[in-house]
């Protein structure tokens, strides 16, 4: 039997690039797929040799033609909602396992319950946002959930940034697309849509210290409550802008006023398109070294009582992000997920195999 090859599709960006490497250092070979055949050859070369493909999301085939059944193909090309169809629609063809960096909440969303149901027919798997976005939350959401028992009735999630705040080129243009697509919440034991940043949100850090998160649509809504089907209630929250995150909500509804305003809808898309001009870089090896993340997960009873509390703490998001992937796609390729279907982390690796991989990818856990 062949074994299953891992292909790295936007390896020449700045996460592709870091992922790249995070999967060269655990002794794996990717193919590295991108536009520019020059820039391809440039970094296979560098990281010892490495098998290249031309592919573009212009042209679905040419990402499903790097791909047999049973590969692993890593997307990393963003903004999710604008580009990300061709590379799922190539792994769903192939009946190969798919995984991404997206934590945009409407690309999720559409992962889950558009092509969830084609690939299972396909004997797909989808491991949608595979990264700081939202796999931390969903380790630490089902520790908690797990600990509290069946009393627990609400579940409340912050991604909190230390240091750096700097993204990537790509990052920003997701997070610009995000604000103006709709987003999700789970209330009363259901999934309703909400924009993204409907809400700024105090929570307290695993020092003590009060900081402000935005309301996202994460895929802990989509996950956890069928693993624990009594919880009604999901908050997650993403700290990215300090105190100016009080703002945000207002710039979100403006936003998706506009939205619906057809002259104005066109006006806002054309100036989130134009943000999106693909990988500019990102923070320098010096600045991720600076950053650090705490992610938290508290379940509460349904009259507010801390039932139980698990905290996530270590190195910047972006390194996480590719240390991760890196992490699940060789799980992945090794045989480690045998699902079908758009899955979450839990669900796909089991609590024991996740924690290890988060462990191994930078982050450690406080119960």
């Amino acid at each position: 039997m062949t074994a299953a090859r891992i292909v790295v599709f936007g390896a020449t960006g700045y996460t592709g690039t870091l992922l790249a490497r995070a999967l060269v250092k655990r002794g794996a070979r990717p193919v590295l797929a991108g536009r520019s055949k020059e820039k391809l050859s440039s970094l296979a070369a560098q990281l010892g040799g490495l098998e290249t493909h031309v592919a573009d999301v212009s042209n679905p085939a040419s990402i499903q033609s790097a791909l047999r059944a049973g590969d692993v193909l890593v997307s990393t090309v963003g903004p999710f909602l604008r580009w990300g169809d061709a590379a799922v629609s190539a792994a769903i063809g192939a009946r190969a396992i798919y995984l991404d960096s997206t934590g945009e909440p409407g690309f999720i969303r559409k992962v889950f319950e558009h092509y969830g149901p084609l690939a299972h027919e396909r004997s797909s798997t989808l491991l949608t946002a595979s990264g700081f976005d939202w796999v931390p939350g969903n380790l630490a959401s089902a520790l908690a959930l797990t600990k509290a028992g069946g009393s627990a009735a609400r579940l409340e999630v912050a991604y909190l940034l230390n240091g750096t705040s700097a993204e990537s080129g790509g990052a920003q243009a997701s997070a610009a697309a995000a604000l103006i697509a709709p987003s999700f919440a789970y209330r009363d034991g259901g999934l309703t849509s909400e924009r993204t940043a409907a809400r700024a949100l105090r929570v307290t850090d695993s020092n003590g210290q009060s900081r402000w998160v935005l309301s996202a649509g994460g895929t802990e809504h989509l996950t956890m409550p069928e693993l624990f089907p009594h919880v009604r209630d999901i908050e997650v929250g993403l700290g990215l802008y300090g105190a100016a995150s009080v703002a945000v909500p207002y710039v979100s509804a403006a936003l998706n006023a506009g939205m619906r305003v057809p002259f104005l809808a066109r006006v806002i898309r054309r100036a989130v398109e134009r943000s999106a001009t693909g990988s500019t870089g990102g923070p320098s090896d010096e600045a991720r070294a600076a950053g650090s993340t705490n992610v938290i997960a508290r379940a509460y009873s349904a009259d507010r009582e801390l039932l139980h509390s698990v905290s996530l703490s270590g190195l910047d998001g972006f390194t996480f992000t590719a240390n991760f992937l890196a992490w699940a796609a060789i799980q992945a390729a090794s045989g480690g997920v045998r699902a079908a279907g758009a899955l979450g982390p839990v669900q796909a690796f089991g609590i024991e195999a996740l924690t290890e991989g988060v462990r191994q990818s930078g982050l450690s856990i406080a119960t």
